[in-house]
């Protein structure tokens, strides 16, 4: 019952019967070297899934991560045509991505501002920067960045964006699961008041997870610019909705302070087989939309009846009989 009671259970399950049908549907759905090649359309918004389980976690929002990742993505196109050097162009890249999720952090904890209302605002400035920039008009990516979803890993099958996206996923893992740092977000996002009362830098921490949202927006659009050779302003218009699809079907928690790493990548995962498997059956897109969606739903509505479930049994579990208190604890008459 603890493993059903778990939030990556459901995304499990699914993965495994997508799987399945999949394999019903086309005998092309189990080619490794396709499923492999398909993985890099899904490793941007895996990248900023990353960060959204760390911003839901501790009980934010952040809707910008879509517009941050195309600004980053004209910042690093323009740096490159201006000749930069390509390791100095993308750590810039990096610098400025981290700086656009910083300034959410502290709008938000500075001013004491909703999530939901400064990044809606920083939204649309941040894709009006990149409009800016840029224009109407596509910036050509240098060859020596582009195609980066061709090389493989080692020599391996494994296409390097998607070893990327593993490589951060274990990282951001690690970071959240443990490290003092994830131990803060947990708190911070069941109860930000009492964090604060216990000594946790509330407004830090809230700081430093739009911070490492936006630094992994800015590898997504880096990563973007390098598969499709051009970087736009729309790039990744609408993509905050994908994003924040894939990490509640994972399990987190929508109010925060519950939620992992493993239950978001399931959750991409299960989209992405989804979408696969549909676009070999000529299936259009506002029906794989639909399935999604619905597939979300059920999974909210599943996961919390399990988690009724867990907490009604354990209320209904007899208490552990008190302690015996030793002499020096016996209270004085």
């Amino acid at each position: 019952m603890k493993w059903f009671a778990r939030r990556e259970t459901v995304p499990t399950i699914l993965v495994l019967l997508a799987f399945i049908a999949g394999a019903i549907e086309s005998p092309y759905f189990l080619d490794f070297h396709y499923l492999l090649d398909s993985s890099s359309l899904y490793v941007e918004t895996g990248l900023l899934a990353l960060g959204m389980t760390l911003v839901i976690v501790s009980g934010q929002i952040d809707l910008s991560v879509a517009s941050t990742m195309a600004l980053t993505a004209c910042t690093a196109a323009k740096l490159l045509a201006l000749g930069w050097p390509t390791p100095v162009a993308l750590l810039t890249t990096a610098i400025v991505g981290i700086l656009l999720g910083s300034i959410n952090g502290l709008l938000i904890s500075g001013l004491k501002l909703p999530s939901f209302v400064v990044t809606l605002g920083t939204m649309a400035a941040y894709r009006g920067a990149a409009q800016v920039m840029l224009g109407a008009q596509s910036q050509k990516i240098p060859t020596n960045l582009s195609g980066i979803d061709f090389v493989r890993t080692l020599g391996t099958p494994i296409p390097l964006p998607l070893t990327i996206l593993v490589v951060m996923a274990i990282l951001v893992g690690l970071v959240l699961h443990r490290t003092v740092l994830g131990r803060w977000i947990y708190a911070v996002g069941t109860n930000n008041r009492a964090s604060l009362y216990s000594g946790i830098p509330t407004a830090k921490v809230t700081v430093w997870v739009f911070a490492i949202s936006g630094g992994l927006a800015a590898m997504a659009g880096t990563l973007i610019d390098s598969r499709l050779g051009v970087a736009r302003f729309d790039h990744a218009r609408g993509l905050e909705v994908d994003v924040i699809t894939a990490v509640v079907l994972g399990g987190t928690a929508i109010s925060g302070g519950s939620g992992s790493i493993l239950g978001s990548m399931l959750a991409l995962l299960l989209v992405a087989l989804i979408r696969i498997g549909m676009g070999l059956a000529n299936v259009t897109a506002e029906y794989q939309l639909a399935v999604v969606g619905t597939l979300l739903v059920i999974t909210v509505i599943v996961g919390n009846l399990s988690e009724k479930i867990a907490n009604s049994r354990s209320r209904r579990s007899p208490l552990a009989p008190s302690p015996t208190l030793t002499p020096s604890q016996e209270p004085h008459p």
